[in-house]
């Protein structure tokens, strides 16, 4: 997958989960969370989705449902919603720049 490729994927997650997760999110906010994922990308700042996907899914199997990109004032983090075998919601929070498990929910 290409890095530009990589990059609008990112943006699309981050667009969509701050749509859904925030309906009275106005269009300039989701705008500039789409900008500001976009640079930390590019700026090797945050790892790509894929990798932060795949991380996520060998410490929980399931299906994904939600991704969202924080932006913490000490760090960077993915949150992603996994729906379990088990049928339950778990959340796996990762460290954006380097994978590693900040917070797995029970």
């Amino acid at each position: 997958m290409s890095k530009k490729t990589l990059a609008f994927c990112v943006s699309f997650l981050v667009a969509s989960s701050a749509f859904f997760g925030t309906a009275a999110m106005s269009r300039d906010a989701r705008d500039e969370d789409q900008e500001r994922a976009r640079i930390a990308f590019e700026n090797g700042e945050i790892l790509p989705i894929m990798d932060i996907l795949t991380r996520a899914l060998e410490l929980l199997p399931g299906d994904v449902v939600e991704v969202e990109l924080k932006f913490e004032d000490e760090y960077i983090s993915y949150e992603i919603d996994i729906l379990t075998a088990t049928g339950r919601v778990r959340e796996v929070e990762l460290d954006a720049r380097t994978g590693a498990i900040i917070e797995i929910s029970n």
